[in-house]
């Protein structure tokens, strides 16, 4: 399904049409370091991601991405990308906030540790969708 979803719309749309119910977890999150060099931009650029701030929400809660980007930098500007994963219910019921807690943190601290996060989707504040790379 991922390779479908070039935009943040395909992403509610393909959520909507999960069998059980999904609660989208969002970690925001900064890049630090690279290159300033603008011909090494074109290439790899290297550096570290680190959390900012995590939120989850049902996706009737998320009216657009232009939306989610205001209510983000009303908390913070501090962010370059939204990391996010999709939780699935069961027996018809969203998971809860509560539910959604642990696997926030082991974003968050996946991320702080390096891990691969290619199983996760990722937008930039423009909604280009980002694949990173080890």
């Amino acid at each position: 399904m991922k390779e479908m979803i070039s935009k943040f719309s395909d992403l509610l749309d393909a959520v909507a049409k999960e069998d059980e119910p999904q609660r989208l977890l969002m970690l925001f999150a900064k890049a630090e370091g690279g290159s300033t060099n603008p011909k090494k931009q074109r290439k790899q650029q290297r550096g570290t991601i680190e959390p900012v701030m995590c939120v989850d929400k049902l996706p009737e809660e998320v009216g657009s991405f232009t939306q989610l980007v205001a209510e983000a930098d009303n908390i913070s500007k501090e962010w370059n990308f939204i990391i996010i994963a999709g939780l699935a219910g069961e027996n018809g019921q969203a998971p809860t906030t509560e539910d959604a807690d642990p696997y926030l943190n082991k974003m968050a601290n996946g991320l702080a540790m390096g891990e691969d996060l290619s199983r996760y989707l990722i937008f930039d504040r423009s909604e280009n969708p980002i694949v990173m790379q080890e």
